[in-house]
């Protein structure tokens, strides 16, 4: 992660969206309202101006898009059906008794603020690196706050989840509650993930899930992102964002029962690989 400045990924995947918001396929499969609140938290934090925004929505940018999919193949689209899909399963959640959603490495995400004012009820985290959780913090603030929203601004590397939420006051351990970690898992260690989902199974009551995003591990137990694997890792290291963690899909089951989760199928609305990731959906056992 770099210091002092906002990652550059949440930056890009909202940028993205946006992008994917101008063609007919990602007006087909975006959640409605997504691709506006992107826009103006991007300019309302300053991270993008309104010429960057332009350039943005134009179809130039669509077609650097298009001429980059042979580094990752559909990665544009996967994006937003990325979105879709973790929105999904926010609703479906809450329509089962989630009283409160929790955003793990929020970003620029807009899930939080927008559902916030729909589901007045429901309590909504988000909890992000001090930098980028700043940033995005004075963008809501300039938007509209929501009196169920929390932003919380701390680095989960240097600070346990049960300790942050404790710190908060706001979060109640025993209610069912949706966790959305989305993009998230292959920026940490090994030992970091297993960790991770053994702090959500702390802090989450009964019937709760784990909504979560990952990118597979080949044979050789090597992060697997397609042909030019080497590429993108090298790339992202540069970028100083590396990815670090990666699974076999066959082997995700038991991770995950051996942290007191399960894996829920039933749950995934779709199975299957989407460009580099796949999506996923865990409930504890209590």
């Amino acid at each position: 992660m770099r210091t002092g400045k906002p990652s550059k990924t949440a930056i890009k995947v909202s940028s993205s969206i946006v992008t994917l918001g101008t063609t007919s396929y990602g007006q087909q499969i975006l959640p409605d309202g997504l691709v506006d609140a992107s826009e103006k938290i991007l300019l309302a934090s300053g991270v993008v101006s309104e010429k960057g925004v332009r350039w943005i929505k134009s179809p130039r940018m669509v077609s650097v898009y298009r001429a980059f999919d042979w580094l990752l193949p559909g990665q544009f689209e996967a994006l937003g059906e990325r979105k879709a899909f973790f929105e999904r399963q926010v609703r479906a959640g809450i329509a089962a008794g989630a009283t409160q959603i929790l955003v793990l490495g929020a970003g620029f995400d807009t899930l939080g603020w927008r559902l916030a004012t729909e589901f007045p009820k429901v309590k909504f985290f988000e909890i992000d690196h001090p930098v980028t959780a700043n940033v995005k913090a004075k963008a809501v603030s300039k938007l509209g706050r929501r009196g169920n929203l929390y932003l919380i601004a701390e680095e989960l590397g240097k600070r346990k989840l049960p300790d942050v939420l404790a710190t908060h006051g706001s979060w109640n351990r025993e209610s069912r509650s949706v966790i959305l970690a989305e993009g998230l898992l292959m920026y940490l260690p090994a030992q970091a993930v297993r960790e991770l989902f053994g702090q959500c199974l702390a802090i989450a009551g009964a019937e709760s899930r784990v909504v979560f995003s990952y990118i597979p591990a080949g044979p050789d137990g090597r992060l697997d992102a397609g042909r030019w694997t080497g590429l993108m890792l090298w790339l992202q290291k540069v970028a100083g964002e590396p990815w670090l963690w990666s699974i076999e899909p066959q082997n995700i089951r038991s991770f995950l029962e051996g942290i007191g989760w399960k894996i829920a199928p039933e749950l995934e609305g779709g199975t299957g690989r989407h460009s580099t990731e796949y999506f996923a959906v865990a409930t504890n056992q209590a």
